[in-house]
C-alpha cells in the first residue's frame, strides 16, 4: 500500500479537521445502524488526535469500547474516470467505516494505515458521508493484549499489562486520493555499494487493466534534481557513479520517480520514492552501518503529549527532532509501536537512525500480571495468548516492514518489547514471527527486547535474534538507591551476555524516575541529582564492555499512563519533562553525547 501522494497524476486530499464523535457506551450504535444517519448527539472532535483528553469528566478519559467518528466530505469533480479511494493512517485499536450507507473496509490494530477503494460508492462533485466506529478493546486476541472487567454496576473497566496510557481514535490522517485506475500499488527499493558506486534496485507491482501499459522511465535523480540514471521494466537496477551515502548525521537522500506509460505514450500513473543508499551489516558484535561501526546514542520514545495524547502533531515533531539534535542523540527506538510514517520521513532528511518496532508490548504475565490484570495468568495457553494472538501480531509486522521498508532511517525490526522468553512455549509463539520479519526484509537484522526475568542461562528467544536487546533498571528496580551495588551487578550481567552470545549488546532502557524540581544534597531517589548519577553508572559500565554498541535512555520525555500508585500524573523517567524542558541528567547526557564538556 503506497502513501497518498500528489504529483500531477495522482491527486491526495486530506480529510482532516473537525468531525463529530458520537461516544457508544452502551455498545448499540452497530445494532441500530449508526451510520445509515448523521450522529444524533455528537460533540466536536479534531481529527488527528486521541480524544481521551479533549473533554471533562471521566467518560470518555476512561471509556470502553466503541466511539463513532463522523464527517462530511465532498469528492472533487475533476476526479470523474479515477480510482478513489479512503485512507486512514491509523485508527485505535480497531474500526469500521462506511461511506454514506455502505461498509467499506474493517481493519485490527491500531498504528498502521489502511484503505479502501470507494470509487463505486461515491460521485465526483457530490458529497459523501464517512462514518468511523472506532475501538479500544484490548483482549487476548489483540496487540497488544489485556482484559475488560465488568464492575457489579454494570461498570466495564480495560485492565492492559503495559505502562503507557491506552489513548485511542484517529491518530493521524485520513484521506480521499485519486489514482488512475492503472496504477503502481507496490514499491520495493534497496540499496548496495559496490566501490564508490551505489546500487538501487527495485520492484514495482502494477495493478490494473490499461492494454499494454508499462512501467517506463523509471529515473533517478540526486538531491539537486540531476539525473543520475534511468532504466525500464517493472523491476530493475540503477547505478550512481561516486555515490552519496545516507548516513548518522547526513540524511542524503536522492528520489526515484517510476512511471506507468500507455501504449499513446501517455503517463498513465506515477510515484516518486524518496531513496537513501546504506548498508546494514552484523559483524560479530560490531554493528555497522555503510562498512563502519554505530554506535546508537538515543531514546525509547512515546508518542504522547498533553491533550492531544497520541494524535499526530508536526510542530511537536519537529521540536522534539531539535531537542534529539541539541542533546547529541543520533537513533531512536519507536517504543512500543509504529510511530506515524512522518516521523521517519523527518529521521530520514536528518539522518536519525530508527529500530521500528511492532506494537507487541504486554506479552509477559509472569510480571505484575496479578496486578495489572487482576489475576495471574500463564503467558502462551489456550486462555491467554494463542495462535489466534500470534496471527494479529504476523499481520501487525507485515503491514509494519510493508509501510517501512523504504525508508533509510530504519536500520532494524523490533519485533516485540519484554515478552516472556525463558520458556519453550515462547519459541514456539515467535519463532514462526522472526521467520516472518526476516523473509519480508532479508536486508535489515531482527531482534526483540529481553527483559529481566528472562536471565542470560534463561533467555529463549535471543538464539532467534541479531541483536541483543536489553531492558534492565540496575539502581532503580534492583538495588534501587544503591548505585555500587548496581554498577557491579550491572557489568557482571553485561559481560555474561557477551560471553554467550558473540552479538551486539544494545541497552534499550535503562534510567530512573525524576520529578522535575526536586533537588538534593545527597543524591536519593526521584531527585535530578539520582537519575543524573544513574546514567552517568550506567556508561561508565557500557564503557568498559566491548560488545555494547549502544545506549537508549528510557524515556526521552516524561509520559502519561493509566492511574497507579506507582504513577504520580504518568511515568516520570524522561530527561525531559512532558513539556519538553531538561531535566538535570539532559544536560549530562548532552555533555557525553555531543563531547562537549559545557
Amino acid at each position: 500500500m503506497l502513501r497518498p501522494q500528489d504529483n500531477g497524476v495522482r491527486e491526495a486530499k486530506r480529510v482532516d479537521g473537525i468531525w463529530s464523535l458520537q461516544p457508544d457506551a452502551a455498545g448499540t450504535g452497530r445494532a441500530h445502524g449508526w451510520w445509515n444517519a448523521p450522529l444524533r448527539d455528537p460533540r466536536a472532535v479534531p481529527v488527528p488526535s486521541s480524544y481521551n483528553d479533549l473533554y471533562l469528566g471521566d467518560d470518555l478519559h476512561d471509556h470502553v469500547g466503541d466511539v463513532w467518528y463522523q464527517t462530511v466530505v465532498t469528492v472533487p469533480k475533476g476526479w470523474v474516470g479515477h480510482l478513489i479511494s479512503l485512507r486512514f493512517d491509523a485508527a485505535t485499536h480497531r474500526a469500521v467505516v462506511w461511506v454514506d450507507d455502505t461498509e467499506v473496509t474493517r481493519h485490527e490494530g491500531g498504528y498502521l494505515p489502511f484503505e479502501a477503494d470507494i470509487t463505486a460508492y461515491v460521485t465526483p462533485g457530490t458529497e459523501a458521508r464517512i462514518t468511523v466506529v472506532v475501538n479500544n478493546e484490548l483482549t487476548w486476541e489483540s496487540i497488544p493484549p489485556g482484559v475488560i472487567q465488568t464492575l457489579a454496576d454494570g461498570t466495564r473497566r480495560q485492565r492492559y499489562y503495559h505502562d503507557f496510557f491506552n489513548y485511542a481514535g484517529l491518530h493521524r490522517s485520513v484521506w480521499l486520493t485519486a489514482s488512475s485506475p492503472c496504477r503502481i500499488v507496490d514499491l520495493t527499493v534497496t540499496t548496495a555499494v559496490d566501490g564508490t558506486d551505489g546500487v538501487v534496485r527495485y520492484t514495482a507491482s502494477i495493478d490494473g487493466t490499461t492494454p499494454a501499459a508499462t512501467v517506463t522511465r523509471v529515473a533517478l535523480t540526486d538531491a539537486c534534481g540531476a539525473v543520475v540514471d534511468t532504466t525500464e521494466g517493472d523491476t530493475g537496477t540503477l547505478r550512481i557513479t561516486n555515490v552519496e551515502l545516507w548516513r548518522p548525521g547526513r540524511g542524503y537522500l536522492y528520489q526515484l520517480t517510476v512511471e506507468v506509460v500507455d501504449v499513446h505514450g501517455t503517463v498513465v500513473d506515477r510515484y516518486r520514492q524518496s531513496v537513501g543508499v546504506r548498508t546494514v551489516e552484523i559483524d560479530g558484535t560490531r554493528f555497522l552501518i555503510n562498512g563502519e561501526p554505530f554506535y546508537f546514542r538515543g531514546f525509547g520514545m512515546h508518542e504522547d503529549l498533553a491533550i492531544r495524547g497520541k494524535g499526530h502533531d508536526p510542530a511537536a515533531m519537529i521540536h522534539d527532532f531539535e531537542l534529539l539534535g541539541w542533546i547529541g542523540a543520533n537513533s531512536l527506538r519507536t517504543s512500543h509501536y509504529p510511530y506515524a510514517e512522518e516521523v521517519l520521513d523527518h529521521a530520514d532528511r536528518l539522518g536519525i537512525v530508527v529500530i521500528d518496532e511492532a506494537p507487541a508490548v504486554g506479552l509477559n504475565l509472569g510480571i505484575g500480571g496479578g496486578f495489572f490484570l487482576g489475576g495471574q495468568y500463564t503467558t502462551y495457553s489456550p486462555d491467554t495468548i494463542t495462535n489466534v494472538t500470534r496471527e494479529v501480531h504476523r499481520q501487525a509486522i507485515v503491514e509494519l516492514i510493508d509501510r517501512d521498508k523504504n525508508h533509510p532511517s530504519v536500520v532494524m525490526w523490533c519485533i516485540a518489547n519484554e515478552p516472556e522468553s525463558q520458556t519453550d512455549a515462547a519459541v514456539e509463539y515467535f519463532a514462526p514471527l522472526f521467520q516472518t520479519a526476516r523473509a519480508l526484509d532479508p536486508t535489515r537484522p531482527v531482534g526483540f527486547v529481553n527483559m529481566l526475568l528472562a536471565t542470560v542461562d534463561q533467555c529463549k528467544l535471543t538464539d532467534l535474534a541479531d541483536v541483543v536487546m536489553l531492558n534492565r533498571y540496575y539502581g532503580w528496580y534492583i538495588e534501587p538507591g544503591d548505585i555500587g551495588a548496581a554498577e557491579q551487578l550491572l557489568e557482571t550481567e553485561l559481560n555474561r551476555w557477551a560471553e554467550r552470545h558473540a552479538k551486539p549488546i544494545l541497552i534499550t532502557e535503562y534510567g530512573a524516575d525524576t520529578v522535575a524540581g526536586v533537588h538534593m544534597t545527597r543524591p536519593s531517589l526521584f531527585s535530578e541529582e539520582y537519575q543524573a548519577d544513574l546514567l552517568d553508572m550506567h556508561h561508565r559500565v557500557f564503557d568498559r564492555v566491548d560488545a555494547v554498541v549502544g545506549e537508549h535512555v528510557w524515556v526521552f520525555a516524561d509520559f502519561m499512563t493509566t492511574a497507579s500508585f506507582m504513577r504520580v500524573d504518568g511515568n516520570k523517567k524522561g530527561v525531559f519533562t512532558r513539556d519538553r524542558r531538561p531535566k538535570m541528567a539532559a544536560h549530562h547526557l548532552r555533555r557525553r553525547w555531543r563531547n562537549d564538556p559545557t
